[in-house]
């Protein structure tokens, strides 16, 4: 069965190609989206479990039901803010529904302490459970509601 991913923020669509960060914008984490958020708030894109937290705040690991991993990396060079500026609302191994608030930061700290506000959203699994990702094209997200990537996962 297709995943259909919600946007996790408001803000302005980046492919992931444009992501100023060769570790995403070469798809070394795995393929994916990329998105600079308006505010401060990122919610779950599906439904799934949380697999990862990571103790600086910035990043959070999801599985879902296809097994598919999915990296949500708030900002980029934010693992130096060591969790300032974050407010992480679920723990690992919570299970989260589409749009259910994960992670608030602040947008102006992130702007002046780290390099940049996109966040890039890879499945880290890609080649092992992808069959074919789908990507939405709209500028403008909206979170929980625009379509953002469908995965057609490996049979």
């Amino acid at each position: 069965m297709n995943e259909i991913l919600v946007a996790p923020a408001t803000g302005k669509l980046v492919v992931l190609e444009e992501v100023p960060d060769p570790v995403f914008s070469q798809k070394m984490m795995g393929d994916g989206l990329a998105f600079n958020p308006i505010e401060g708030e990122i919610v779950a894109p599906v439904d799934a479990k949380v697999i990862q937290v990571f103790p600086t705040k910035h990043a959070i690991g999801l599985k879902t039901e296809n097994n598919i991993e999915i990296l949500i990396h708030i900002g980029l060079e934010t693992v130096s803010m060591k969790g300032e500026g974050f407010e992480v609302f679920v723990k690992e191994g919570d299970r989260v529904k589409k749009g259910q608030k994960l992670v608030t930061f602040d947008l102006d700290l992130i702007r002046e302490k780290a390099k940049s506000t996109i966040t890039p959203i890879v499945i880290t699994n890609f080649g092992d459970v992808v069959e074919k990702l789908e990507k939405t094209t709209a500028e403008a997200l909206i979170k929980g509601e625009t379509s953002f990537m469908t995965v057609v996962p490996k049979n």
